[in-house]
């Protein structure tokens, strides 16, 4: 009996399926098995001698992996060398991308860091369920991609400098075959450097086809005073026009929090930053170390990076989906349209073919303020 790959979970190892478990490195590029950990050091043959992809030049790209299928990518690892002040945007220069079955157009598309909820180039503890961030910027995917033929990883360096090693691994499954209702991993980067005001902010849009949403993260940089997390986040679904069949009451309710996420410190109302399974919010900062290196000056607008998993409760379409979420404050006067600056990342399965994707935006338009 060939029991479903995606019967993941402490329950079910016992279960035994007839998966081949692989693994892609710089010193096995093609998962081949018994061919791990070949390469030569200075301290002999098997010792650490090629455990990174070195020297990636500007405007290059690099493939992670190119796998023939039927199978399951379970687990990618992966980090860069340190960051400088010469190399402060390197995670929104770096952009991965994911193919599935030869595709022409990527189904993930996204600059590194935010893939990894670690939006303005700035990296930051995440502990969730399908994204770990560990220190330091040790960036790790559990999302399981699932292909039938091939699987294709690239990351395309962007940045004005070399790239001096990038480590990775990419754990997999290959099988026999895959479940007929079996979807496709998809990701997609958006940013408005200002909204406009009374006018929702579209997280994803022009999606076509049967599907679930499973994931949302925001980096928002507030460019207004006052409480900025009153935005509702809603779900068109399969047809909706005017008014969504989902939505929320509130930012800081999508993201699993209340009540501003606030607790009082010393007569000063404090923001908490957090880390669940689902949900979180990692990341708050309104200084910049490393811009200070450049410019002497480390004052920037608050900036907030915030996920929501939708794995227990995925958001299910057969036709098409729309999400988007309102930039809506609230003062002693009330409630009040804001305009801000925000990105996202936008997580979801499908069926193929996909629309394909906005032209990502140039690098300096993805750079943090």
């Amino acid at each position: 009996m060939n029991l479903n790959p995606f019967s993941g979970g402490l329950s079910t190892l016992p279960l035994m399926n007839n998966g081949r478990s692989r693994a892609i490195t710089a010193e096995n590029p093609h998962g081949e098995k018994g061919k791990g950990g070949m390469a030569s050091s200075e301290l002999g043959t098997s010792r650490k001698g090629s455990p990174c992809i070195r020297d990636v030049e500007p405007g290059s790209t690099v493939t992670l992996c190119e796998i023939d299928g039927p199978g399951v990518i379970q687990h990618i690892w992966l980090t860069v060398t340190d960051q400088t002040e010469k190399d402060c945007f390197v995670l929104r220069d770096l952009v991965i991308r994911m193919y599935w079955d030869d595709e022409a157009n990527p189904s993930v598309e996204s600059p590194l860091g935010d893939f990894f909820c670690n939006g303005f180039a700035r990296w930051c503890v995440v502990n969730s369920l399908p994204i770990v961030v560990n220190p330091t910027r040790g960036f790790n995917s559990y999302f399981p991609m699932p292909f039938h033929k091939k699987a294709k990883i690239t990351i395309e360096n962007q940045h004005e400098g070399t790239i001096p090693a990038l480590f990775y691994q990419i754990d997999y499954c290959l099988y026999d075959e895959l479940p007929e209702n079996t979807a496709y991993f998809h990701a997609q980067w958006r940013r408005q450097k200002i909204t406009n005001i009374a006018e929702d902010y579209i997280i994803l849009d022009h999606v076509k086809g049967k599907g679930q949403y499973v994931g949302t993260y925001l980096a928002l940089t507030t460019l207004e005073r006052y409480w900025w997390g009153e935005g509702e986040v809603k779900m068109f679904i399969d047809g909706d026009d005017q008014y969504p069949t989902i939505c929320g009451t509130g930012t800081e309710d999508y993201f699993g929090g209340a009540w501003s996420f606030a607790t009082q410190k010393d007569g000063k109302t404090v923001e908490n930053t957090f880390c669940t399974p689902f949900m979180g919010y990692p990341y708050y900062s309104k200084n910049d170390d490393l811009v200070h290196h450049l410019y002497h000056n480390d004052d920037v607008p608050p900036m907030r990076g915030l996920y929501r998993w939708h794995i227990l409760d995925p958001i299910r379409f057969n036709e098409d989906l729309k999400v988007t979420i309102q930039q809506i404050g609230v003062s002693k006067k009330g409630l009040f349209e804001r305009q801000d600056d925000i990105a996202s990342v936008a997580y979801w399965y499908q069926t193929e073919p996909h629309y394909p994707f906005e032209k990502l935006a140039k690098k300096e338009e993805r750079w943090p303020r």
